[in-house]
């Protein structure tokens, strides 16, 4: 089990201490006992759908494999004409397209030549919807590229065919896909902030960010809303982290009900009701997922993640 911290907790109220203690004397009891922790992502293994052929910014050949899986979460089903409202809407962002989002890898294209390939998987009755209704499918690829252009800092033209004769490029790796949307947020009430805003701080340094221009989320469309005060911390302060500390305060935000939170492979989103925040950051280093967790306090308003942090290979 990996060793804390012990100034992590220094200034947090005594139940919080209590309960910290308590988590780490079960996490201990467990790991003495064999057992292991239930996975809160699953395995995807993608099954080829169509294949999109476009180019970026330096004129390259990309292709984009949409594929798809059971396992995949389902989006909410709407009709076109629901859809169309929801694009016309003055808050969109309540319509999410779960997916995942493939790192690249090259292939050859007919010619011989080099080209890059990403692949995107989507839930499999979303797919079939994509087949039946083109408005599905345009609105999908076009806020899949986004992603794509986002995560990976590259341009694709919103020039494209869907090859007919080949649904894929390349092979077909499997990927990982959490279970939940989101993660578990623990809402506080005592008079002391979250751990990582009390008394004295691990030794961690601050860590930059770099903000998305359009998110790979499944979101409609970017936000207008303020990107809210927040701070990035790191620990160890030197060389690569066990984990991240964010510490993003919410001061107009009542309770955590009003905002969702999204942590992904090296991303965190957050969106509230009202569009009174918007935040949506990548981060430089790969998140163990499962592991995050967050804690919003309704008195200093502040929402504390702590993410850990993928080691080095």
């Amino acid at each position: 089990m990996k060793n804390m911290n012990p100034n992590f907790l220094d200034g947090a109220d005594q139940e919080t201490q209590e309960l910290f203690s308590k988590l780490l004397l079960n996490a201990a009891a467990d790991e003495q006992m064999g057992k292991v922790p239930e996975r809160t992502y699953n395995s995807v293994v993608p099954k080829p759908g169509f294949c999109i052929k476009t180019k970026n910014d330096k004129g390259e050949k990309v292709f984009v494999n949409v594929c798809h899986a059971s396992n995949v979460p389902e989006p909410k089903d709407l009709t076109d004409e629901e859809l169309i409202k929801v694009l016309e809407s003055e808050d969109p962002t309540d319509f999410r397209i779960p997916m995942s989002l493939g790192e690249p890898h090259v292939e050859m294209d007919k010619g011989g030549k080099g080209c890059t390939a990403y692949d995107v998987i989507v839930n499999t009755k979303f797919l079939a919807k994509m087949e039946k209704s083109e408005l599905f499918k345009t609105f999908f690829i076009t806020i899949s590229f986004e992603g794509l252009e986002s995560k990976f800092q590259t341009t694709i033209s919103k020039e494209w065919v869907i090859l007919k004769n080949k649904k894929f490029m390349g092979t077909l790796t499997e990927q990982n896909v959490r279970k939940e949307s989101k993660p578990f947020i623990m809402e506080m009430d005592g008079p002391s902030g979250p751990p990582a805003t009390q008394g004295k701080k691990p030794l961690i340094t601050e860590i930059s960010s770099q903000k998305s221009t359009d998110s790979n989320s499944p979101a409609v469309k970017t936000s207008k809303a303020p990107t809210p005060k927040y701070t990035i911390l790191q620990d160890p302060p030197e060389g690569h982290p066990e984990f991240l500390v964010a510490e993003i305060h919410l001061p107009k935000v009542k309770a955590a009900s009003s905002f969702t939170l999204d942590i992904g492979e090296d991303r965190i989103l957050l969106q509230t009701r009202a569009d009174i925040y918007h935040m949506d950051i990548f981060l430089p280093y790969n998140l163990i997922q499962e592991e995050c967790g967050a804690q919003f306090h309704r008195k200093s308003k502040i929402l504390t993640i702590t993410m850990p942090v993928q080691p080095l290979r």
